[in-house]
C-alpha cells in the first residue's frame, strides 16, 4: 500500500530565509564554491534540496542556469517566488532524487545541508555521477560528524554528519575524482559550534 508521501518541511518553508546564520552559511559555502570552481555563463546547474534557493541564489551570477531539485512542494514554491531576483536562469522540479530518477544531464551539481537527509549517500552519489556532463563537479556540503544535537528534532535525518574520509570513499567508489575537502563556515548554536564542510569532486 503506497503511503501519502509527507512534506516534513511545510511547516517551515515560509520562514525558512529568516535565520540569519542560515543566509550566512549558504553565503560562505558559495563563496567557497565560486573559489575551488572555475564556474561561467555556459553552465547549467542543478541544486540539489534546493529548497527555498538560498545557495543557488548566490551562485546565480557566475552559471547560466539553477535548476532547483526539491522533494519539498512547499519549499520549491517558496523558491519560485523569487526566481526573479535570481541573476540567471530558473527551474524548479519537484522530485526525491533519493528515490526517483531525473533523465538530465547537468555541468555541476551543488548541495547545502541535504546529504544528511538520504539514507543511501552511495546510491546518490553515483546517481550524480551518471547526471553529470564529461568534466562536471560536484560541490557538496554537510555538517562534519556531530553529536545528533544540531536538529531539534531529528525526523528524517539519516546522518548525524559524516566523516570527511568516509564520504571521500564513498565519491571514490561512485567513481569520482579530484576530491577535495575544505571548511566552508561554522554554525554556531546556543549549545555548541558545528562546522560545515565543502567536497568538491569531478567526472573525468
Amino acid at each position: 500500500m503506497n503511503q501519502e508521501k509527507v512534506d516534513l518541511f511545510a511547516h517551515k518553508s515560509k520562514n525558512w530565509d529568516m535565520k540569519s546564520r542560515r543566509v550566512k552559511n549558504a553565503r560562505s559555502i558559495a563563496e567557497l564554491i565560486v573559489k575551488n570552481i572555475n564556474l561561467n555563463k555556459e553552465m547549467e546547474i542543478m541544486d540539489f534540496g534546493a529548497g527555498t534557493g538560498l545557495l543557488g541564489f548566490f551562485i546565480a551570477p557566475f552559471v547560466k542556469k539553477i535548476v532547483a531539485v526539491d522533494s519539498s512542494p512547499s519549499m520549491l514554491v517558496e523558491f519560485q517566488k523569487k526566481c526573479d531576483e535570481f541573476a540567471c536562469e530558473t527551474e524548479a522540479i519537484e522530485k526525491d532524487l533519493a528515490t526517483q530518477t531525473l533523465n538530465r544531464t547537468f555541468d555541476g551539481i551543488i548541495s547545502s545541508m541535504t546529504m544528511h537527509h538520504v539514507e543511501d549517500t552511495l546510491a546518490l552519489f553515483r546517481k550524480f555521477y551518471t547526471m553529470l556532463n564529461e568534466g562536471g563537479f560536484i560541490a557538496i556540503a554537510d555538517l562534519d560528524s556531530e553529536d545528533g544535537s544540531f536538529h531539534s528534532d531529528n525526523t528524517g535525518v539519516f546522518h548525524y554528519g559524516f566523516q570527511r574520509e568516509a564520504l571521500e570513499q564513498i565519491a571514490k567508489e561512485a567513481g569520482f575524482s579530484r576530491i577535495r575537502f575544505d571548511t566552508a563556515s561554522t554554525i554556531n548554536k546556543p549549545h555548541r559550534d558545528f562546522t560545515v564542510f565543502l567536497l568538491t569532486a569531478y567526472k573525468q
